[in-house]
């Protein structure tokens, strides 16, 4: 069966782009699983900038979102933009102009204002510090230190999940669930609620594992995939999260944006 070749989304920002990228994200959640291709293009500062990026999507077709407040940089994509018949969305002048006409006031037009250096931000990266530090178990000794654990076998997403919510400012370990080795006692002595299990679909499973040996250039007969083999990884991972009693959330048909939103909850619930 042939796959779509994804929709590529430009983020042109005249700072890290993070907030058009989170907005591009969201949006394409709700055509999953058509795939979407972001492409980011930040630090937009001059007009060379925006050229490279027109004809990038000239040559490789695409839609250009951006959140620029540079007047002369908004209106040069924009003209571009409905020259080469390209599709764009102006994501922050709209809610600008119409600030601007409620509270009778300019702009201050300065790019990067959201990621001030502040407590927050240092904040932000001391979590995402923590969660490279304690990934799918390359060490135990500061979990009782992470605000979130999470458990599950591999491929749950426990990785790409860590990071999100690391950049929500949780620090958070992740905890490989594998039937040779026994997780860290200390698992058994931090608070339940604090704990995440991941649970997925074993043949949801077994396709995502296949795919990951065909990108590493491995038979996808091997083990790793193997569904008996995954269906023992599977029950072994469900008696230690019974065991410990923690919260178990089903992540087969999930993205990590809305598993991190159940968890999220879930930690706010249990504060």
């Amino acid at each position: 069966m042939d796959h779509p070749l994804p929709t590529r989304v430009y983020v042109v920002s005249d700072s890290v782009g993070e907030t058009g990228e989170s907005v591009v994200r969201a949006a394409a959640m709700q055509f999953h699983p058509v795939p979407v291709e972001i492409v980011r293009a930040p630090f937009i500062h001059d007009i060379e900038g925006i050229d490279k990026v027109i004809n990038a999507i000239r040559i490789h077709g695409g839609i250009v979102v951006f959140t620029l407040v540079i007047p002369e940089l908004r209106d040069d994509l924009i003209a571009k933009a409905k020259e080469h018949g390209i599709p764009h969305i102006d994501l922050l002048g709209p809610v600008v102009n119409t600030l601007e006409q409620a509270l009778h006031q300019e702009p201050r037009r300065q790019p990067g204002m959201i990621h001030p250096l502040d407590e927050d931000y240092f904040k932000k990266v001391e979590a995402v510090e923590f969660a490279v530090k304690y990934d799918d178990g390359r060490d135990f000794s500061g979990i009782q230190k992470a605000d979130i654990i999470l458990l599950g076998v591999s491929r749950t997403s426990k990785t790409p999940l860590s990071m999100y919510l690391a950049h929500k400012r949780f620090k958070v370990a992740n905890v490989p669930l594998v039937p040779e080795m026994q997780p860290p006692a200390a698992i058994y002595t931090i608070p339940k609620d604090k704990i995440i299990g991941l649970r997925i679909d074993p043949d949801k499973l077994n396709v995502i594992r296949q795919e990951r040996l065909r990108t590493l250039g491995l038979a996808e007969n091997a083990t790793y995939a193997n569904v008996e083999r995954i269906k023992i990884e599977l029950a072994f991972a469900d008696k230690i999260m019974s065991k410990i009693g923690c919260v178990i959330f089903d992540v087969s048909n999930r993205a990590v944006e809305e598993t991190a939103s159940l968890v999220m909850d879930h930690i706010e619930r249990v504060q």
